[in-house]
């Protein structure tokens, strides 16, 4: 559901700051497409099987240089550069995923996105994916809404998806830390899985929040997710009218500060939250009340 709270009073005027993410997001989409045909020279990035591009580090270079030269006091954490420090004290800050989707397009497969959140004191206030595929860029601000690619109001009680209660189409996320026999992951996901119609796991879970908003799938469920690439689909997703909790059913918050083990969600429309929640809390109760939490 649409946050009903306003964003904090805080010296960023939104919509600017909307416009200068959109703005650069779609710039470092279109430096991607036109570099993903290429020699791209992979190379491992951490011992998890990620991996990282010239594209990865160019978006990247492009995008923070955009937002450094409209906010040059913010401090900005970035997917390959980190921790960007910038003025001392400074509540506002910028988290960039500048090719969420790098293994799919390692191995030829255009399904990537470009992400960009900008949080006050730790909450997200203003959340952008761009598709560099089709072009396409939703945004949201907190209190305000979500917009489609023409600028126009998105939410999902305008995309009806009669007789999807029953035979979903979900997406599955989890971080890069998660191991292959994580026992945990295994079993959610398994139970999940025997509820749905696909179970889409697209290791790019941007592609999948603008799809969940679009309506085309309905659901996700994210187990230790990556941060960066976290709030601003799941802002996008809140203000669309997704309804938003943990593994376990209590209330969903989108603080960058917390830690791994407590941004496990469960993502959907209103009218399939139930159903998805009986299954995540059950394996939550059964592994644990520290396994899912």
């Amino acid at each position: 559901m649409r946050s009903t709270t306003p964003s904090p009073a805080h010296p960023v005027d939104l919509s600017e700051a909307r416009r200068v993410a959109v703005d650069a997001a779609a710039e470092a989409g279109t430096l991607l497409a036109a570099g993903v045909d290429g020699p791209l020279n992979a190379r491992p990035k951490g011992a998890n099987g990620d991996v990282v591009t010239e594209l990865d580090t160019a978006a990247e270079e492009l995008i923070v240089g955009r937002l450094r030269a409209a906010y040059p006091g913010h401090r900005i954490i970035a997917e390959e550069s980190g921790v960007l420090e910038g003025e001392p004290g400074e509540e506002m800050v910028w988290l960039v995923d500048p090719l969420d989707g790098t293994n799919n397009v390692a191995i030829g497969m255009p399904v990537y996105a470009v992400g960009l959140a900008l949080c006050a004191r730790a909450e997200p206030v203003l959340g952008v994916v761009h598709d560099p595929v089709t072009g396409r860029t939703w945004s949201a601000v907190r209190g305000r809404g979500a917009q489609g690619p023409d600028g126009a109001p998105l939410t999902l009680a305008d995309r009806p998806r009669p007789g999807r209660e029953k035979n979903p189409v979900l997406a599955w996320t989890q971080g890069h830390q998660v191991a292959p026999d994580d026992p945990v992951a295994f079993g959610l996901r398994s139970s999940l899985e025997g509820q749905c119609a696909r179970m889409l796991q697209l290791w790019a879970p941007l592609v999948a929040w603008t799809m969940l908003v679009r309506g085309d799938i309905d659901g996700i469920v994210g187990y230790l997710p990556e941060i960066v690439d976290l709030p601003a689909g799941a802002l996008l997703a809140a203000e669309a009218g997704a309804e938003l909790r943990r593994l376990d059913g209590r209330p969903y918050a989108m603080g960058i500060d917390l830690p791994a083990s407590e941004l496990g969600f469960v993502a959907a429309r209103p009218e399939l939250l139930d159903r998805l929640l009986e299954t995540t809390a059950k394996m939550t109760a059964r592994d644990g009340p520290d396994s899912l939490a």
